[in-house]
């Protein structure tokens, strides 16, 4: 699979369009982290005791996470790193270090 390398491609080629194509790596963790607080928010408000405001609008929960996948991108590429590889390691967590941990079906 190669889904991510696609991603950070959209990305970056997006961002090469502007003058200043990234944030700094912090920055965008701050960035990241807000956008993490957005998709908890709309969470709450679906799932937990949160209400919205009279006025405000319903957040889309795909569009939260798709801000959080986009900015992991302009991290990875800020760092010169792979999401891919990085989600790989990860999956082979479960199947291999993990695999046992949960009950299965």
């Amino acid at each position: 699979m190669t889904y991510m390398k696609e991603i950070q491609k959209a990305v970056d080629d997006w961002a090469q369009t502007l003058e200043t194509p990234y944030w700094q790596p912090l920055e965008n963790l701050a960035r990241l982290s807000e956008e993490v607080g957005e998709l908890a928010r709309e969470l709450n408000i679906r799932f937990g005791a949160k209400k919205k405001k009279p006025k405000e609008e319903v957040g889309e929960i795909e569009d939260e996470m798709g801000d959080i996948i986009f900015t992991l991108a302009c991290i990875a590429n800020t760092l010169d790193l792979d999401l891919q590889k990085g989600f790989d390691h990860a999956m082979s967590k479960c199947y291999g270090r993990d695999k046992d941990l949960h009950e299965k079906k």
